[in-house]
C-alpha cells in the first residue's frame, strides 16, 4: 500500500510541476490525435452523408463491411500499414515508418470507419418529413445540405469526439508505426507501457491520470451533444 501511495505522490508531483518529459509526451499525443481526427473528419463526414442519402448497388454490403471494421484490432491495422510503409513496402521510399506521418496514416484508417458509421447514423436519425418539406418549399441543394448538417450537428460532433477518444487511447498503431521514439513519436499509451516496464511507475501513473482525465472530458462532451444539455 505504501508503494502505491508513494507512486501517487510522485505522479501528482510530475503533473503539478509540469515535468518536461510528461509535457512532451502529452503534446505529441494531442498533436497526433487532433491531426488524425481532423483528416478523418474531412474524409469520413461526406462519405457518411452519401451512404445515407444516396441509394446505390452494394449499399448493404458496404454497410456490412463498415460495421465489421468498427471492431478492427489496432495491432492488425498497424501490421497492414506497416507492410505498406516499411522499407520493402510499396510506399517504403517515402520514409514514413517510425514517423508521425506514419502514425497519422494508421490512426486515420483506424477511426475512419467509426466516423463514417456514426455520421451515417446521425444523418439517418434526421426527421425525413422536415427534410422533404424543405424540398417541397423549393430549397436549393445547398440549403438542403445546410439543413441536414444543422439537424445532425450534435451527432456529427459526437462522432468526431468519439473518433478523437479512440485514437488518443490506442497503443497498437502508435507502437508499430511510430517506434516509440523518445521526444518524437512517443505517445501517452506507448510511454505508459514502456516506462512502467522500466520501473518508472510514478511516471506511468502520471500519464495514466492525464489520459483518464482526457477520457473523462471526452465522454462528458459526448454526453453533452447526445443529450443537448448538461444535467
Amino acid at each position: 500500500m505504501e508503494y502505491i501511495i508513494q507512486a501517487l505522490k510522485g505522479a501528482f508531483n510530475l503533473i503539478i510541476t509540469l515535468d518536461p518529459e510528461v509535457r512532451t509526451v502529452v503534446s505529441t499525443s494531442l498533436q497526433l490525435s487532433i491531426t488524425s481526427t481532423f483528416i478523418a473528419a474531412i474524409i469520413g463526414t461526406p462519405i457518411g452523408i452519401l451512404i445515407t442519402k444516396v441509394d446505390f448497388k452494394g449499399k448493404h454490403f458496404l454497410n456490412t463491411i463498415l460495421n465489421t471494421l468498427l471492431s478492427l484490432p489496432t495491432v492488425v491495422l498497424g501490421l497492414l500499414v506497416f507492410s505498406f510503409i516499411s522499407r520493402r513496402g510499396i510506399m517504403g521510399e517515402w520514409g514514413m515508418l517510425f514517423t508521425m506521418r506514419g502514425i497519422i496514416i494508421g490512426q486515420v484508417l483506424l477511426i475512419l470507419p467509426i466516423i463514417i458509421a456514426l455520421v451515417r447514423n446521425a444523418i439517418h436519425d434526421v426527421d425525413e418529413k422536415m427534410y422533404k418539406t424543405a424540398i417541397s418549399l423549393g430549397a436549393t441543394g445547398t440549403q438542403q445540405f445546410r439543413l441536414l448538417l444543422s439537424e445532425a450537428r450534435y451527432g456529427i460532433i459526437g462522432a468526431l469526439v468519439t473518433g478523437f477518444g479512440r485514437v488518443i487511447g490506442e497503443v497498437g498503431v502508435s507502437m508499430m508505426l511510430g517506434g516509440n521514439i523518445k521526444g518524437y513519436t512517443r505517445t501517452i499509451t506507448t510511454a505508459i507501457a514502456m516506462e512502467t516496464n522500466k520501473g518508472r511507475f510514478s511516471f506511468g501513473l502520471a500519464l495514466g491520470i492525464i489520459l483518464l482525465s482526457i477520457s473523462f472530458i471526452i465522454n462528458y462532451i459526448i454526453y453533452y451533444f447526445q443529450s443537448g444539455e448538461i444535467q
